[in-house]
């Protein structure tokens, strides 16, 4: 009789499998996702993966009660491979350790797990090449099919394949993005007419064998296991040969009818089993004495073909179990799972416990409640937040109507949310009973509500969420002073997403706010609060000094709380005109989210360091990090970002319509400040073309109604364009307003900007050059490249019109090399304009080349050529040492070099500058 491995009818299946496992033999690493309802054939090609010679097999199964305990795939992965793991890096060895139970320490990041998984497969595939099997991967924790997913999609250059098989159900398939899918469906008609026969005991008549192919939708475990059912005579006469029917039905009520077959002891252990699902025999064996089972009847269940019981018990298929278990009578589960309860704590697997209590109660039950909160304060502990929130939303069910519950379904959204589980956290908050909740627990779902509109782009809850903070903070006010001054920064930060779209509240109530959360409790939020409200409300004079020691209580602050803090950081940074202070308190804050695997939060650290660098650095820093922006999403399985950098593709060409129609589709759903960026970003663009009237009346409404830090930043493109545009009056009061600035805050990048607005807006038209020469010498020490060479374009412009043509063309040159350099390619055009109105060519002075390397070659070349090692570039990266060294031999190769050293002499003048 043919068996359910055989995989008749999936040569292309097959063949596809064979591609991806001959990579992995030749160091082209993959995976892939094998879809499917039950019994379609998943398990069989995962099967097939594990007999390729030349390749050694890892299987990891999912399992429903290990479901919510977080990284429980992951650390039986790591117990096979625990013999690499002296050779991870500190920080993902540790991360591992935590996850996996071996060890005390802070929760680590899942895509930190991720990494350091990827770095233990990569170490067991030096020896021989590996594949790793993971069926049922839609019962696997939470925690750990994320990290495995980062594993799937990072894989490049490693002798690793990974492959997955699992139900598409709840939106899996949407989750596993960017693992590449391959969708089982049933055989087609002559395919599963000989699958039928060849099962049979004796040959099954035409019409009958096509009936039933249809009946079952080809599905090959239903051809399987009917063809020695009595199902396979009456099929044909029960009206089914026209289209599929559902196979769960009809395999159920045969694997019942198998089950009932056997004595009552039998029946009931094979229960017992199904409502386990570890396959944990001395688990079962306790659970069965409890329940006064005979000791022998997994012994006969083994023998009736029901079950297997090496080295774990197994059914012969998922629907045996699922059959057997929705068969049962309600009580007689409850009195099942209060045994494997009992048996689980006994043996000391708390999670395991409290997961079989919280299924042997109706209605609810406080001390339940209790442990399943307490399971889900030990998820937290290891990191497993999307289990600590499927855990406290079990446990909020079973506690009483009250405060209580209220309370765990906030803290369940609240863990929900913070690994980007949206539609949980609506669902969760939209259960609360805010009647029945106290103050505290009603402003943590003002908090999570508002945080969610971010997430969903909810028009009214963006432009809101700063007033709804403010509204959490109020509740928080005299019960949790920590909470309140947290909500308040909050309501900082989405007042700078929405700026000028914000409702509900205005700037002042908001600076009031802020200021007066600082006396709530002092510490570095209370120095913060202080200085973002003098930032909102002071004169700019008044406001430096506190500002100032907001932003260095900032840089007090340990890497894990300075890593959240982004938006202040830039906030408060560009406040001071403080180029170096902001960019190194951002990077210092990307590198600990990078080393903590916190992807989401670097993900948005690198979209603000992004738009930072447009003001006060450079374009070329700017698109480096916009390019790792869409690496670290890739890497969590998006395809692009959520919100574009607009601002970036204006200054890099993108074409305008699509520039505008990106920034009214932010505007469309209140995200003011992505709009303002691009509005001013296209002003640049305008002044680069010589457009001077265009960027005046681009700029002139941001100016007219500005907004705290931003718009003192456009002012001198502001100043540029009225003074070119036929507008002195304006340019002179904005060089004004600069110039003040520049003598409050005492910053070189301002002096040096100021210095050049009044030399186009207010010096003797015969006699600006001390202000150009002002501008330059103060941006010389700056990191704002961009602005050093728009000084010298335009001193280079005065002095050609001033009739001096070799100080003209010097400085014409300089602006020129400067802006190759730092990337601003579309001031060049104007530039060359210059040079050639003087007869000087300016086509000599091209971009430093990439010298034919791709954007991760370079990327890889650069950390390489400033000293990093292949596992450091490989963590900043996420990817596997494996990854760096290929990608640097071909680096090698295409320079023409053989040492580290020789590659930092080659790209020297680009690697000092490099982010």
């Amino acid at each position: 009789m043919e068996t359910a491995a055989t995989p008749l009818g999936r040569d292309e299946e097959l063949r596809r499998l064979a591609t991806l496992l001959r990579g992995a033999r030749t160091g082209r690493g993959g995976s892939l996702l094998v879809l499917g309802e039950p019994g379609i054939g998943k398990t069989c090609l995962l099967t097939e993966a594990t007999r390729v010679p030349g390749l050694a097999a890892i299987r990891l199964d999912g399992y429903e009660s290990e479901s919510t305990i977080p990284f429980a795939a992951v650390q039986r992965l790591v117990t096979m491979l625990r013999e690499h793991c002296a050779g991870l890096p500190e920080r993902q060895r540790e991360a591992v350790r935590v996850a996996s139970g071996q060890t005390e320490g802070p929760p680590p990041d899942r895509f930190l797990v991720g990494l350091g998984v990827l770095g233990l497969l990569s170490a067991a595939a030096d020896r021989t090449p590996v594949v790793c099997v993971v069926d049922d991967a839609h019962l696997i924790d939470a925690e750990s099919l994320d990290a495995l997913a980062f594993v799937a999609r990072r894989l490049a250059v490693e002798h690793v394949a990974v492959v997955f098989a699992a139900r598409d159900d709840g939106g899996f398939a949407e989750r596993m993005g960017g693992v590449p899918q391959l969708a089982l469906t049933g055989l087609d008609l002559e395919a599963a007419v000989q699958l039928l026969n060849r099962s049979a005991a004796q040959p099954v008549a035409p019409s009958a064998a096509a009936a039933i192919a249809r009946a079952t939708g080809g599905n090959p475990l239903a051809l399987i296991d009917l063809a020695g059912d009595v199902l396979v005579h009456e099929l044909p006469d029960l009206g089914l040969g026209g289209a599929p029917v559902p196979v769960g039905r009809h395999l159920e009520e045969h694997y019942v009818r198998q089950v009932r077959r056997a004595d009552p002891h039998v029946q009931a252990w094979v229960l017992l089993a199904a409502t386990d699902s570890t396959g944990n025999i001395d688990l079962l064996a306790a659970a069965a004495a409890d329940v006064g089972l005979d000791p022998g009847g997994g012994d006969r269940a083994e023998l009736a073909g029901l079950v297997e019981l090496q080295p774990v018990v197994r059914f012969r298929h998922p629907l045996v179990r699922s059959a057997v278990y929705n068969a049962a009578p309600g009580p007689e589960l409850r009195r099942m799972h209060a045994a494997l309860a009992r048996a689980a704590e006994g043996l000391g697997l708390v999670e395991t416990a409290a997961w079989h209590a919280a299924r042997a109660v109706l209605g609810t039950d406080p001390a339940v409640a209790d442990r399943l909160a307490h399971t889900a304060d030990l998820a937290a502990r290891r990191g497993g937040l999307a289990s600590r929130a499927t855990i406290l939303t079990r446990a909020a069910e079973l506690t009483p109507p009250g405060p209580v519950r209220g309370a765990r379904q906030v803290g369940a959204a609240e863990a929900a949310l913070s690994v980007g589980a949206v539609h949980l956290t609506q669902r969760l908050v939209d259960e609360i009973d805010l009647t029945t909740v106290d103050v505290t627990t009603s402003g943590r779902v003002m908090s999570v509500r508002s945080t969610l509109a971010l997430f969903t782009a909810d028009p009214d809850g963006v432009r809101g969420a700063t007033a709804a903070h403010l509204g959490a903070a109020d509740a928080f006010h005299g019960q949790d002073p920590e909470r309140e001054q947290v909500a308040l920064l909050r309501a900082f930060e989405s007042c700078c997403t929405a700026e000028r779209l914000m409702l509900g509240v205005t700037r002042e109530d908001l600076g009031r706010r802020l200021a007066a959360g600082a006396d709530l409790a002092e510490g570095p939020a209370a120095d913060v609060l202080r200085g973002l409200g003098a930032l909102v409300l002071a004169p700019y004079p008044q406001a430096v000094g506190p500002a100032r020691a907001a932003f260095d209580a900032l840089l007090a602050l340990p890497d894990a709380e300075l890593m959240h803090m982004g938006t202040t950081i830039a906030s408060l940074g560009t406040f001071l005109w403080d180029d170096a202070g902001r960019s190194a308190a951002l990077v210092r804050a990307a590198q600990a989210a990078r080393d903590s695997g916190a992807l989401q939060v670097l993900g948005t650290l690198l979209w603000v360091m992004a738009l930072s660098e447009l003001w006060g650095g450079s374009l070329r820093r700017a698109t480096s990090y916009d390019e790792l922006v869409r690496e670290v999403r890739r890497a969590m399985g998006y395809d692009a970002e959520n919100v574009p950098n607009v601002a970036v593709l204006a200054w890099t060409g993108a074409p305008r319509p699509t520039v505008q129609a990106i920034a009214d589709g932010a505007a469309a759903t209140g995200f003011g400040g992505v709009e303002g960026s691009a509005v001013a970003a296209l002003a640049v663009r305008d002044l680069a073309e010589g457009s001077y009237q265009d960027a005046y009346e681009r700029l002139l409404p941001l100016v007219e109604d500005p907004f705290l830090h931003v718009t003192p930043h456009q002012y001198p493109d502001y100043v540029e364009a009225a003074a070119r545009s036929g507008h002195p009056a304006e340019a002179a009061r904005a060089a004004r307003l600069l110039s003040a600035l520049a003598d409050a805050n005492a910053s070189a990048w301002c002096r040096g900007v100021a210095e050049r607005a009044l030399a186009l807006a207010l010096a003797d038209p015969d006699d600006p050059e001390p202000h150009y020469r002002a501008s330059i010498e103060a941006l010389s020490g700056t990191g704002a490249e961009m602005d050093r060479a728009r000084s010298h374009l335009v001193y280079g412009e005065w002095l050609r019109r001033a009739r001096r043509r070799r100080d003209a063309a010097e400085q014409l040159r300089l602006a020129l090399q400067q802006l190759h350099h730092s990337g601003a390619e579309l001031f060049v055009a104007r530039t060359v304009a210059e040079l050639a109105a003087l007869g000087t060519p300016g086509e000599s002075d091209a971009p430093p080349r990439r010298f034919g390397l791709t954007a991760q070659e370079y990327t890889i070349a650069r950390l390489a050529a400033r000293g990093r090692t292949n596992p450091e570039i490989a963590a900043n990266l996420f990817i596997s040492p494996s990854t760096v060294d290929y990608h640097l031999r071909k680096v090698f190769q295409k320079l023409g070099v053989t040492s580290r050293r020789q590659l930092a002499d080659r790209l020297a003048p680009r690697a000092r500058a490099a982010p």
